[in-house]
């Protein structure tokens, strides 16, 4: 069972950065693709970008977002900047098998969520 720990939320103003960490229990980057989630409040959780190997995509074009990971640390992050009111969420890594427009697919692991605010 893999355990996936997302930290660095927080409340920040538009236009600030923010870097988001989420610490697995084991290795997973051998056997898993990794990506981060959002759920703003009141919608569905949407993907935000995924790391499969040493390939990596986005779901939005715009990219004010960079993931990466740490293979020594078992961490993943997602390093976020030019924030705005609307990157206001709860934001998720997972893990699964496969990666494709920003999106994993087939969802083994979630973690439990990190909450970033960005007010105007």
């Amino acid at each position: 069972q893999v355990q996936l720990v997302e930290s660095g939320g927080g409340s920040v103003q538009s236009g600030g950065s923010l870097r988001l960490s989420c610490a697995a229990s084991e290795y997973t980057y051998s056997s898993y693709c990794m990506g981060w989630f959002r759920q703003a409040p009141g919608k569905e959780r949407e993907a935000v970008a995924c790391f499969c190997g040493t390939r990596t995509t986005y779901a939005d074009s715009e990219r004010r977002v960079t993931i990466s990971q740490d293979n020594a640390k078992n961490t993943l992050y997602l390093q976020m900047n030019s924030l705005k009111p609307e990157d206001t969420g709860i934001y998720y890594c997972a893990a699964g098998t496969a990666c494709t427009g920003g999106d994993i697919v087939s969802i083994k692991y979630w973690g439990q969520g990190t909450q970033v605010t960005v007010s105007s």
